[in-house]
């Protein structure tokens, strides 16, 4: 372990934010199941625990940070597609879900970690701020939809994207794993996560928009 001497310009302290949300996600990726504590996290990073502490007052904020980073990445992805002069289609759209999203292995998980301590362990102030950040990426990426897709009502951009994040993650809760919350393995039956995902919002922005997508090809067991 490598305890670095503390951030003191703002380009150190940005760095030293994201190295503490590195550190988090590599823990994550080795062990979905627990979630690291604070002296390990800082472990992890090469830092004081109280370096730690000086960014993130607990692990649930902690967690929500990394949790909203991966929110980040997806809008900033989506928001730099919508954004070009030529169009856009669902497909691509899904595409961007699917390696954003689906495929990154710590990003439901966590998700699924942070709405349920959102109301109860993070502080008002902290949980009204992410809430008012979320609420300004689907403004912007809403802007970009309805422009590619005029089928759309106004606004109906930040409720197709709201209904197709519920899906997303209720739909993994369902088929997740209660034992080791991996992606794509079901306490109850066999269910290929990634398919079924794709059949379902595929339904629901046909019937949203009326633009039929490709048909889902099933994925190799």
């Amino acid at each position: 372990m490598v305890i670095r001497q503390r951030a003191i310009h703002t380009e150190d302290k940005h760095q030293r934010h994201h190295a503490i949300l590195d550190a988090t996600e590599r823990l994550l990726v080795r062990a979905p199941v627990r979630v690291a504590n604070m002296a390990e996290v800082a472990d992890e990073a090469g830092l004081a625990k109280g370096t730690v502490y000086l960014y993130f007052s607990s692990k649930d904020e902690l967690l929500l940070a990394l949790h909203e980073r991966h929110v980040d990445d997806f809008f900033r992805a989506l928001i730099a597609l919508l954004a070009r002069e030529e169009a856009v289609s669902i497909e691509e759209i899904m595409t961007i879900t699917r390696t954003q999203i689906v495929e990154r292995p710590t990003f439901l998980p966590l998700a699924t970690r942070c709405f349920g301590v959102l109301e109860t362990e993070v502080p008002r102030e902290i949980a009204l701020a992410f809430k008012e950040r979320m609420a300004q990426r689907l403004q912007a990426a809403s802007v970009g939809l309805e422009r590619h897709f005029p089928e759309l009502a106004p606004d109906g951009g930040v409720a197709l994207l709201r209904h197709s994040y519920a899906l997303i993650v209720g739909l993994w809760q369902m088929t997740a794993s209660r034992q080791d919350l991996v992606p794509g393995t079901c306490h109850i039956d066999a269910i290929d996560y990634p398919t079924e995902l794709a059949r379902a919002l595929g339904a629901l922005w046909d019937g949203t928009i009326g633009r039929r997508l490709a048909p889902v090809q099933r994925t190799q067991q």
